[in-house]
């Protein structure tokens, strides 16, 4: 018995003394932490090849570890590029935007839309150009005319009012000397109605001759207004049917593809616009100064009328006094 339990002592002590080794090295481990830890092993290492588990105060230390798998960090550029997409519009599409002007769209146009465009760019300065040249016409005459209205206004024959208007030459100058030319034509005619009425019919041809001449650039104003909206619209049609003829052959429907070529189109149709409608309101100012004017010829060919006349009467005043001597 005695040698049995020997070796049993002997066993438990050396139990002990193993223990006794083993348990510095654990604690040393468990007070490490993740220092004395190798960095990432076992979370870097694949799944396939990741070793068993270990027992016991291994198990718990490794638990503890803290996670060391590097986060995936967000590259610079893609940073910056998110606050200009905040802040503003990426440069594509600003230049885009900016390409999208009346010059550069009349540039990239068509052959045919831009000789529409042309076109339609002379119209509207040719109506300018009429629309200075009739104002100043216009006030012109109307000033002179009734400027000669007022002068002959206490004129008691022909003679007189035109001794009155001197060498200024206007459309009353010309109604007097129609009207002593067939006094003077119809001398020894005692009938005052036939030379009334032959002096009438020349104040009309003098009257109607006067509004063609000052309706001389209206027939231009009425074309342009009532052609060019649909000249625009001709270069509309034009483009937009390049537009998809170049949709068809680039096989995309792409808004950036195919809002160039229609902007360019509806460019021709803003061009006929601007030349149309300054024209229709020019024309129509016009035709109110005109009938104004109109107004005055009138008026001038009645006084010429009421001294001629006077002075057929006087005549045969004149006549019947000498023949009642």
């Amino acid at each position: 018995m005695k040698p049995s339990l020997f070796r049993m002592l002997l066993k438990c002590g050396a139990v002990l003394t193993a223990l006794s080794l083993v348990s510095p090295s654990l604690a040393q481990q468990t007070t490490a932490g993740p220092a004395s830890q190798p960095p990432a092993v076992s979370q870097t290492m694949p799944a396939a090849t990741t070793p068993a588990a270990p027992s016991g105060a291994a198990a718990a230390s490794q638990v503890a570890l803290p996670s060391t798998t590097p986060q995936p960090s967000m590259p610079a550029d893609a940073g910056g590029a998110g606050a200009d997409s905040a802040g503003k519009a990426p440069k594509g599409v600003t230049t885009s935007l900016r390409e999208l002007s009346p010059w550069s769209m009349f540039l990239s146009a068509d052959i045919i839309v831009k000789a529409v465009m042309i076109g339609l760019a002379f119209a509207s300065v040719v109506t300018w150009t009429v629309f200075i040249a009739k104002m100043i016409e216009l006030s012109v005459a109307q000033r002179k005319l009734r400027g000669a209205l007022d002068r002959i206004a206490e004129s008691r024959s022909l003679a007189e009012a035109q001794m009155a208007l001197g060498a200024k030459r206007n459309v009353l100058s010309s109604l007097l000397a129609a009207a002593m030319r067939e006094a003077r034509l119809s001398a020894g005619i005692s009938s005052d109605a036939g030379i009334k009425e032959r002096a009438a019919s020349s104040f009309s041809e003098i009257v109607r001759a006067e509004a063609r001449r000052i309706r001389t650039g209206m027939a231009i104003l009425a074309t342009i207004g009532a052609t060019s909206p649909f000249v625009g619209l001709f270069g509309t049609v034009w483009g937009i049917m390049n537009s998809f003829i170049g949709i068809s052959k680039s096989q995309t429907t792409n808004l950036a593809v195919v809002a160039p070529g229609i902007a360019e189109a509806l460019l021709a149709t803003a061009f006929g616009l601007v030349a149309a409608i300054p024209a229709v309101i020019i024309y129509n100012h016009f035709a109110r100064v005109m009938r104004s004017y109109t107004e005055l010829v009138g008026r001038a060919s009645g006084a010429a009328g009421r001294l001629l006349s006077r002075d057929l009467d006087r005549t045969h005043v004149g006549a019947h006094s000498r023949a009642a001597e």
